[in-house]
Order: structure tokens, then sequence, then C-alpha cells
């Protein structure tokens, strides 16, 4: 018996073999730091070009690398004690640390902070409240819990209500997280309603800091029931006016804040010119504003942004249908290809209203004289509180920055703009993001709050020293006026003014089912009925 030769064996075993010993040869040779180099170079310049000529069919424009890699940002201000005080304490506003592409590609960032996965968020979980306005309207209130506190949420505000209203937090108090009465936030979403990616990471940075956020949703919006035949205009802050002041009477031991996402601008900035000196809040944030909202609409979008906005407002109108059908022709609003002609169509004269002179239960207008009186910018110089607006010049959304009202800024002591290169809109990733980490606008909007707070409390001090050194007969000491000493100046030139009032005065209450009486027309309700709902 003669056994098989052992050669073609042993063959077939290198030949069964050679494609396991490729591989291993190969993740070997990578491993090499400067083949890794090298390839990840060439990964990285194909990766740029696929994604060139992706932006290139789509239509959406494409920044140059070597202005995705510049730093900023660039701080536009009047050189004020409190844009000084900013600077030196405010170290996230002054050294960005901004990414990179990919993460750094203004429509990248722009997508996924607007279209990305919910749960990118943090999986931030809502507490409800229905606030019935005075003219029978409803807007929602949703309290973040966070994704496994099961505590009440309401735990911050009720038992120091006997503090009473001289005994809130003012302008001048320093914020006090981590403590019974945290600071809370107020989360204005954009025009659309949409509760965003970017937005819910907001909040879970802002629970982890001490805050504690709550989203405003408008009338027919984020789930809200749409009970009057009409919606709000883009710059009418009537219903947040009424919804700040059910705050500010409920928890008057916590400071009042406010963060405003994209277009959403239009209502906080619009609400913080109607109100002037009158305003609860202690300062406010606009992350990649609305300035200009005339000019935002007039200005086209790209395809994708502009069929994406045009979905998600349609889809909501087509929930309220057969509601609106009675004073607007929905059949028409269903088919605007514009956020322009959307936007006439609802709210302006010959725009689809069925009752002449009437579009959801108001008087129709002119589209100049609409933005008359829904400029986001239009009482900017009644403005008594410290606004900081991040913007980036690549936004996709908003015109080009060269549009920018620079000169508000440059002349106004309450208006800062930090204008970076590169951050989409409403993105600002941070260099060590993945896409899910806490946003660079984020930070420096906290940040921003905490420093503010800090600030007036030291102008607060000086002014005691000063009223204590006068009242002793000594020499009062000499320290320059910065921005609290301008407020304090304006509130009494805007309260000797005595200017009628623009809105109906606050008068409403709060339900779980939208029902409460309204109130009088002229007087503000003292009392206020509530019920709470859990929801998301």
């Amino acid at each position: 018996m003669t056994t098989p030769p052992m050669l073609p064996v042993m063959w077939d075993l290198v030949l069964c073999l050679l494609p396991s010993l490729v591989l291993l040869l190969t993740a070997l040779l990578f491993r090499w730091p400067p083949v890794r180099a090298c390839t990840g170079q060439l990964v990285r310049r194909a990766g740029r070009l696929l994604w060139a000529w992706l932006c290139w069919f789509l239509e959406l424009p494409l920044v140059p690398d070597g202005r995705m890699d510049s730093e900023g940002p660039q701080l536009v201000c009047k050189p004020t004690a409190l844009a000084q005080f900013l600077l030196r304490h405010c170290g996230s506003l002054a050294r960005p640390s901004l990414a990179s592409w990919p993460w750094g590609d203004p429509n990248i960032q722009t997508l996924w902070s607007l279209a990305g996965p919910l749960g990118a968020g943090g999986g931030i979980r809502f507490a409800r409240d229905y606030l019935q306005v005075k003219d029978g309207g409803v807007v929602a209130l949703d309290w973040a819990v966070g994704p496994r506190e099961e505590a009440e949420p309401w735990r911050l505000g009720g038992a120091k209500q006997e503090q009473g209203a001289g005994g809130g937090v003012g302008r001048g108090r320093a914020l006090s997280c981590h403590t019974s009465c945290p600071p809370i936030l107020i989360l204005i979403p954009n025009s659309w309603g949409r509760v965003t990616p970017h937005l819910l990471r907001l909040c879970a940075l802002a629970l982890r800091q001490g805050y504690y956020p709550v989203v405003f949703h408008r009338r027919g919006q984020g789930g809200c029931p749409l009970v009057t035949p009409r919606f709000q205009e883009f710059g009418d802050p009537s219903d947040l006016v009424q919804a700040v002041a059910y705050l500010r009477y409920r928890y008057q031991s916590s400071a009042l804040l406010a963060v405003s996402e994209g277009s959403g601008s239009g209502l906080l900035l619009s609400y913080l010119g109607e109100c002037g000196s009158s305003s609860y809040l202690m300062a406010a944030a606009c992350l990649s504003p609305v300035l200009q909202g005339q000019l935002w609409f007039e200005t086209p979008l790209r395809p994708l942004y502009r069929w994406g906005v045009l979905l998600y407002q349609k889809l909501q109108l087509s929930r309220y249908a057969s509601a609106l059908s009675a004073v607007m022709d929905v059949e028409r609003l269903l088919t605007c290809s514009s956020q322009r002609e959307l936007e006439a169509a609802m709210f302006c004269s010959g725009g689809g209203s069925r009752v002449a002179g009437q579009s959801g239960g108001r008087e129709e207008v002119a589209w100049g004289d609409y933005w008359e009186r829904n400029e986001p910018l239009r009482d900017a110089d009644e403005v008594a509180v410290p606004v900081l607006c991040v913007c980036s010049r690549d936004d996709p959304l908003l015109p080009p920055a060269s549009a920018l009202p620079t000169q508000l800024f440059r002349n106004s002591p309450y208006f800062l703009l930090a204008l970076t290169a590169r951050g989409g809109h409403c993105g600002f990733a941070s260099r060590d993001s993945d896409g899910g980490a806490p946003c660079w606008s984020h930070e420096v909007a906290l940040e921003y709050f905490r420093a503010v707070a800090e600030f007036l409390r030291a102008e607060e001090r000086k002014a005691s020293g000063t009223r204590g050194a006068a009242a002793r007969g000594s020499p009062a000491p000499q320290w320059r006026t910065g921005a609290a000493a301008t407020a304090r100046r304006r509130r009494a030139m805007v309260l000797r003014r005595a200017r009628p009032p623009a809105r109906p005065p606050v008068c409403f209450t709060v339900g779980s089912e939208g029902r409460g009486d309204g109130g009088s027309s002229g007087e503000e309700q003292d009392m206020f009925t509530w019920h709470r709902s859990y929801t998301r």
C-alpha cells in the first residue's frame, strides 16, 4: 500500500490559508504609523470628493477647505463693562473648539441638528402643562424631567411661594443651580414647531448643570391642540408674554432665562422688545437667530431644505384641515411652494382666506405691513436685558453674514454677537463631538448665563456699597457704569413715558383640557388653576 505524496496536500493547505494570511498582513501593515497616516489622508480626500459631488447634485452650498479650518469667533458688541466681563469669564466664548470635517461641514451639522434621530438628544422625558390664554387658545409647556427621573417636576417652587413677589430672583441675583430653586430655562423651538435633537441635547446639558428646562410650544405645534382656528404670527409674542407671566407667578424664587433656536428667535426678540424693562427674564440667548424676518422669508432656500421645511409645515396644517377650512383655503396652503408664499397665504391679504377681511380670525394686511408689526428687531431699542446671538458664516438656512445688522450690536449695550467661521444652522459641533456630544453653542449659552448673573450681582454689590457710603456721609467710591446701571436709567425713562400696550393684557388659566374662564380683558388674575399631564 502506497502513501499519497505530501506536497499536493501542503499546497492545498497553503492555498486555503492564503486569504487569511493576506488579511493578517494587511492589518499589520495598516497598523504601521506611516501607512496608516497616508491611508487616512487618501480616505479623507476621497470622502470629501464624494461629498462635494453629492452637494453639487443636491444644490447644497459647499465651503472651501481653508474656511473650514479657520477659527473664531468674532465678538461684535459695544465695549461695555458687561462685554469685557464676558470676555474675561467665558472661556468657551473666547476659545472655541469647533469640529473639522466631516462633522464641521455646515450641511452635515444642519441636517443632523434638525432632522437627526431624536434619540441623540439623550432620551429626555417631558411633563406637560397646557396653558389657556386670554382668547381661549392653548399653548403647552413641556418640563424636562430627565431620562430616568421619576420625581415630581414641580419640586423647585412649591415650598418657596410664601416669599411673595418681593422675594423673587431679580436681575441682580446670581444663579442658584443645584438648589431647591434652580433657574428656569425657557426653550423656544423654531417657528415650524419641531423639537430637534439640537434642542434635546441642550435640555440634557442644562439638566446636568442644574437648570430646569421647559419647552414652550405655540398653539397647534408640538402636539398642542389647536382649539381656536388661528395660528400665531411670526413675531406675535402675546402667548409667550402670558406663559412667562405664569412662570414668574408660579416660581417667584427662580431666575428666568430663555434660549431660542433658529427662527424661534423671532418670537423671543419680539417678546424682549415689546416688554422692554417689564420683561421677567434675566438674560437671553439666540442660537442661529433669524434677525430680519422679511429678508429671511424673501431669500429662497436650497431645494433640499425648502422642500423639507414645507413638508413638515404642511403635515402640521393637514392635522387641522377641517378646523381651518372655515376661515382659510387649506387646499391652496397645501400647494404653496415656498415659505414666503405659505406665510402670505396664512396671514396676508389675498392669501387664501375664505372670509373676507380675515385670516384665521385676524384682519388681513399687506406683506409689507405684516412685517412692520412682526419684524423681530422692530422694538430693539426697548430691549433691557442682555441678549447673546450665536451665528455662523456658513449657515445654509440664513441670508449671508454680510446682511447681519452689525450696527445694532455695535451701538446697543444689550446685544452681543458671536460670529463663527463654521457651525451650520444650530450645529456648532465640538471638536470632540461624535454627533451626540454637547454642542459648543450650548456650552457658551449656559456659561454666558452664569457670567451675566455674576456680573449683575457684582454691580448690585457696588450699588449697595455706594448707597451705604452716601448714607454714612462719606464720599461715594468711583466705579465705571456698566450695563446694569444703564438698564436702571432706561427703566426709569420707559416708565415715565407711559407707552400704551400693544397687545392684550395678561389673563389666563391653566388646565389639562384647555378649558377656563379666560378672565376679563382689563384685569390680571391673581390665582391660577393648573393640572399636569405626562407625555412622551
